[in-house]
């Protein structure tokens, strides 16, 4: 099975020499550490927009084995993660994208990791699918491409032939899922152990900050906003924050989900959360004091929102995340 890794003038270059030690490595190192004889499993190469050596941010240097003109025949395409200026490496790359198409076309899988995932998107192949990205980018990019199903609190999406991983380091994750796809999980779980790399994650919710939409104009909206922030913790109705805003209260939920795409009640219950979170990361309380601190009176309801929107529970996310 032949694998093209694409390679863009200051992208990150974890995201394409990751992949590229995970693919070439499957069925190999694994092997060779037992004694046995190798099997390679994927024939790889790294691709450029002309063959040229491309000059990652950081300033490390890749020379790529071949120019996208010259993939005459790929079975699976990886994007790499290409920083945050994703406008102007789109503009650039215009031809890639067609090249992605086309390839599309022909039954290639295509995969992307964090902001790569731009280009997928650019062209098309995302449309009316599941996808994810770094959760930091998540609500530019469903502005920009809103027939696109966003899933940024998940490490990896799969729809037919088309894959997407979350952030920088997700590319691991997302390319060890797909060694499994295609390679079976024996030589998934050996390349992991060999390369000492966990099991593909599933979601990366704990690693952010609880995004809150506030880009937008309406400013009856943007008072809500603000009172929920003050007085997250507090106990109101949203027919008493509607009454508050002069709104009733079928216009004000209309207008909120309009300006934020969350419900009010989503909106606080990610505010709640993210209080939560900060919580638990420098603070010994228990978790039922957290719950009331950040304005639940039921605990086990608490612990399900919060696993809703952080991924994990809370037990397991200061075990991650917390002060020790």
């Amino acid at each position: 099975m032949h694998v093209s890794i694409l390679a863009f003038r200051e992208g990150l270059s974890s995201t394409v020499i990751g992949p590229l030690e995970i693919f070439r490595n499957a069925g190999v190192v694994w092997n060779a550490l037992l004694g046995q004889a190798t099997q390679p499993v994927f024939d790889v190469s790294t691709v450029s927009r002309d063959g040229k050596p491309v000059r990652f941010d950081g300033g490390i240097t890749i020379i790529p084995d071949k120019s996208v003109t010259q993939v005459r025949k790929t079975d699976l395409v990886i994007i790499p993660a290409v920083g945050l200026d994703t406008d102007r490496l789109l503009s650039e790359n215009r031809h890639i994208i067609r090249w992605l198409q086309r390839q599309a076309d022909k039954g290639t899988v295509i995969a992307g990791a964090c902001s790569g995932v731009a280009f997928m998107a650019e062209a098309g192949l995302l449309e009316q699918r599941e996808a994810t990205t770094h959760w930091a980018l998540a609500e530019s990019f469903r502005e920009r491409y809103p027939n696109v199903d966003w899933h940024p609190e998940r490490f990896i999406t799969e729809s037919d032939n088309i894959f997407c991983g979350g952030g920088v380091y997700a590319a691991l994750d997302l390319s060890l899922h797909l060694v499994e796809r295609f390679a079976g999980y024996e030589v998934s779980r050996q390349c992991g152990r060999a390369l000492l790399i966990d099991a593909p994650r599933v979601s990366q919710a704990g690693y952010g900050t609880t995004l809150v939409h506030r880009q937008h104009n309406d400013e009856k909206i943007q008072q809500a906003q603000d009172y929920m922030q003050d007085y997250y913790n507090a106990q109101f109705t949203m027919d008493e924050l509607a009454q508050r805003m002069g709104m009733s209260t079928r216009n004000f939920l209309r207008r909120f989900k309009q300006a934020t795409n969350d419900s009010p009640l989503t909106y606080l219950h990610k505010l709640r959360t993210s209080h939560a979170k900060r919580l638990l990361e420098t603070d010994f309380k228990s978790v039922q004091e957290i719950c009331f601190e950040v304005g639940y009176e039921d605990v086990p309801f608490f612990r399900r929102i919060f696993k809703r929107y952080a991924g994990v529970s809370p037990r397991e996310y200061r075990q991650r995340f917390g002060a020790r």
